[in-house]
């Protein structure tokens, strides 16, 4: 049996890093013709510079808010649903239109494997030729589709379970015996409870590929105590597949169609690797051609190649949410603007904004990592808390490597008893 699902999963990071580089430039000047909201972020870019990760990191971030906000503005005047960042009209190249909780809408093209979700499929065990019960929803969101063109790609039948109707979904899977099931990890194990409850045997589900929620190692384990061994993948409905797990169960291998990176919150600025931070992915879909999409989860590469063989990066998973906008004394401060007062100090590496005391009587302090200390360098950055946020703030300054490693550029570690 196959262990990959292609050649391009074991290609080495110089051959996939010259095929990024090659399809970047073409992928700019594409969203720059064709998709009028990046021809608007990326005006004055020229694409054919934009050949290297480090020219990638100097264009701007585009966030979910700020697509929703284009989406929503360009509705109300009459104009494009999706803002113009679909390089796609309604008509025969676009067969669906999904909406995600926002209402940001998404459109679906013609290409085979449009959300690339086959290559995940593969990884968690499902080959071609085999019946998969796909329990993601088929209306609005578009995870049951993501799911089914993947399965249709690989070469699999789906039967479109969709969410709800428990008992009719243990009779499908008893009388159909398909070879495993995708849908959310929480909604497994409510069928198999049901199944459990009426009597009836599921020996033929041995396979699961699990998403939409956390699959904490307990309900892995509890999976598998029943025979079924269940794989995570990280996908969204702006980009499809992110990121997939393997047989080898440590941590998440990218997917070879999308170029991430992982930037410090509230900037657009590459962290270490290691360093938690925001996911941000390009996507080389020419239909929905996002450049630098802030995810607004958080995560973190892992060091070394997988040991199942592929050789693409390998990310944590998912370890929060990114978006730490926090109200202090009644104003909105956000990590933009913890960024903002780390810039304007060289000497800063790091910092961390800690919002304390009881409701009604919050107290910021900014942890600061520091190189070196120059004198009355506190001082300079209380000014510049004042200046960015209108608030006052304690500044604590620390050695570098000292603050959590966590992603979090603002904690609220209020009491709100």
């Amino acid at each position: 049996m196959a262990e990959h699902y292609d050649a391009l999963e074991t290609r080495t990071h110089l051959a996939r890093e010259l095929a990024w580089m090659q399809a970047l430039p073409l992928q700019i000047a594409h969203a720059q013709a064709h998709a009028p909201a990046l021809a608007s972020s990326l005006a004055g870019v020229l694409a054919s510079e934009v050949n290297s990760l480090a020219a990638l990191a100097r264009l701007p971030v585009v966030r979910k808010q700020e697509l929703l906000d284009l989406q929503k503005a360009s509705r109300a005047g009459g104009g494009d649903v999706f803002g113009g960042f679909s390089a796609l009209r309604f008509g025969a190249h676009m067969p669906r239109v999904f909406a995600s909780p926002g209402l940001i809408y998404e459109p679906e093209g013609t290409r085979r494997d449009y959300w690339r979700m086959a290559r995940a499929i593969f990884a968690a065990g499902f080959r071609p030729g085999e019946l998969i019960h796909n329990s993601f929803s088929y209306h609005f969101t578009p995870a049951g589709s993501m799911m089914e063109t993947g399965a249709h790609a690989l070469g699999c039948t789906v039967f479109a379970g969709g969410t709800g109707q428990t008992e009719q979904q243990v009779t499908a899977m008893a009388e159909l015996q398909p070879a495993g099931y995708i849908g959310t990890p929480s909604f497994l194990k409510i069928i198999l409870e049901k199944a459990k409850e009426m009597g009836v045997a599921l020996p033929s589900v041995r396979k699961a590929l699990l998403s939409g929620e956390a699959f904490p190692p307990s309900l892995r384990e509890w999976l598998a105590e029943r025979g079924i061994r269940g794989y995570q993948c990280y996908a969204t409905a702006d980009v499809g597949l992110i990121a997939y797990e393997t047989a080898s169960r440590e941590g998440l291998v990218l997917d070879e169609d999308v170029i991430v990176e992982i930037v410090r919150p509230g900037t657009g600025d590459p962290v270490a690797a290691g360093e938690v931070g925001e996911v941000v992915v390009t996507s080389l879909n020419p239909a929905y051609p996002l450049i630098r999409f802030g995810t607004g989860d958080l995560s973190a590469v892992l060091p070394g190649p997988c040991p199942s063989g592929r050789t693409n990066t390998r990310i944590r998973g998912w370890l929060g949410r990114a978006d730490q906008t926090t109200k202090i004394r009644g104003m909105f401060v956000h990590p933009k603007q913890v960024a903002d007062i780390v810039r304007r100090f060289p000497e800063v590496v790091r910092a961390r904004l800690v919002v304390s005391g009881a409701m009604a009587q919050d107290e910021m302090t900014l942890k600061v990592e520091s190189a070196s200390v120059s004198e009355g360098l506190s001082a300079r950055i209380s000014e510049a808390v004042r200046d960015v946020t209108k608030l006052r703030a304690t500044v604590e300054l620390a050695a570098p490597g000292s603050l959590p490693n966590d992603g979090k550029v603002i904690e609220d570690a209020r009491s709100y008893q």
